[in-house]
């Protein structure tokens, strides 16, 4: 699964990585940008198919349209590649409302003989990616209209398999404009994907801050070692 990630870029880079822009009136509304510790119901500029010229808000989640309250959205923030053209709650948005989520990293835990340790997977030279996506549009019983998202995850490649036995779908540059496109059938994408390369991957041991999701500065992005912080 993918349940933590992070984007250290500010809107300007955002927008000549993409060749979108952001609305002025929402600048105010992610949480924050940056944002070392991106986790689930913070709200992230995204991409939509059905406006692929700018950053739209959404909350990380996936509401369905048949949801009571947002609560469920944190059991959808991953949706498998493998299902979604099965499974009742993405077959639609899978066809019509896909979007791309702006990352340049996303951290792993890795099961080792003394617990648990963080990983942060990035590109190699760690630059910013598209991770594939659904969203929905959601209204609340008192009438609040909430746009959310999920992440596609898949199988992971030879780098990521080594710390976890999921990944998300990162999709290559020339893959991002395709996905949005909805004139090409979900069907024909799935298809495409695979594991993003490993060698233009890397991976690296971060501290164990990352697992507090109110911990949020830079230090979390930065290799950590057992010993740092020690004399000898």
């Amino acid at each position: 699964m993918c349940g933590r990630s992070s984007i250290t870029k500010i809107e300007k880079e955002l927008e000549d990585r993409f060749g979108a822009t952001f609305y002025s009136d929402e600048l105010g509304r992610y949480n924050p940008l940056p944002n070392f510790n991106v986790a689930p119901s913070h709200v992230l500029p995204v991409i939509l198919n059905n406006d692929p010229q700018h950053f739209n808000a959404l909350r990380w989640g996936f509401i369905p349209l048949w949801a009571k309250d947002l609560k469920i959205g944190f059991k959808m923030i991953n949706a498998r590649i493998e299902t979604i053209l099965e499974k009742s709650t993405f077959k639609k948005a899978a066809e019509n409302k896909r979007c791309i989520i702006p990352a340049d990293g996303f951290y792993e835990w890795k099961k080792t003989s003394s617990g648990k340790k963080a990983f942060r997977i990035t590109m190699d030279d760690e630059s910013l990616f598209a991770f594939a996506g659904l969203w929905s549009e959601w209204k609340s019983p008192d009438g609040e209209k909430i746009n959310s998202f999920t992440i596609i995850t898949q199988s992971p490649n030879k780098l990521v398999s080594d710390i976890h036995d999921r990944m998300p779908v990162i999709l290559h540059p020339e893959q991002e404009a395709l996905w949005l496109d909805n004139d090409i059938s979900a069907s024909k994408l799935i298809a495409m994907i695979e594991p993003y390369p490993s060698e233009l991957m890397k991976a690296y041991k971060v501290s164990d801050r990352v697992n507090k999701v109110s911990n949020n500065d830079s230090e979390l992005v930065k290799p950590y070692s057992e010993n740092q912080g020690t004399l000898f």
